[in-house]
């Protein structure tokens, strides 16, 4: 696997290199600190299988760097990584054909997961920036609990296939380690779906990775 690493900053590309290094057995990384050094390190190391790219490198002038960078990797997929947690910003990568957005306050083992997400050809961005602002209750209503963890509603078999979904095994995968049918997975998988109110896999992944999956496995 060969990845692209675009930051102008040393220490965060070097802080992102083990994590990067935990994607496959075998991972090239190539470095870049400018967007015109992108763009020649795109061409000189194809094929590449990922782009990792800061938001605010020089050269970028935001979203057109993303777009000089598709335009020269059209089949690779180009994830933005950036301090930046604005919804709109989200937004516009997710227009402009990024296949993921990673803040980089995210904790590395979500951000690991994230990008195996996208190696898997998913989209993976921040539910944060999606969500439609509640209305306020009535003030003759209860409020709702302060706390309502998604893994919470998960009972135990729900929570062992949740993280085997996490580190990217598939239904048949995960139907062989537990040894059950594939069919019988496919039905858990819907119920975890309904329970999270996520509509596919890529959705379920990333609400339980942002509700502290990563911090609660490390924990046990």
């Amino acid at each position: 696997m060969k990845v692209l690493l675009a930051d102008d900053h040393t220490l965060v590309r070097q802080g992102l290199m083990p994590f990067i290094g935990l994607l496959a057995a075998d991972v090239a990384i190539v470095e870049a600190d400018s967007l015109d050094e992108a763009l020649v390190k795109a061409e000189a190391e194809r094929p590449l299988d990922l782009v990792l790219l800061d938001l605010n490198m020089p050269g970028m002038n935001r979203l057109e760097g993303l777009a000089r960078i598709r335009s020269a990797l059209p089949q690779t997929p180009v994830v933005i990584l950036t301090g930046s947690v604005a919804a709109e910003d989200v937004h516009e990568a997710a227009e402009a054909g990024a296949s993921g957005y990673i803040p980089k306050t995210l904790n590395s083992t979500a951000m690991v997961n994230a990008l195996r997400l996208v190696l898997s050809g998913e989209r993976y961005f921040p539910s944060f920036a999606f969500q439609t602002p509640r209305a306020p209750e009535p003030a003759a209503v209860p409020a709702a609990p302060a706390e309502d963890n998604p893994l919470g509603r998960l009972d135990g078999r729900e929570r062992q296939i949740v993280g085997m979904m996490v580190d990217g095994a598939t239904n048949k995968v995960i139907a062989r380690e537990l040894g059950l049918q594939e069919v019988t997975i496919k039905v858990h998988t819907r119920k975890i779906y309904r329970k999270l109110g996520a509509a596919n896999r890529s959705q379920a992944i990333r609400i339980i990775m942002e509700s502290g999956w990563a911090e609660r496995s490390a924990a046990n």
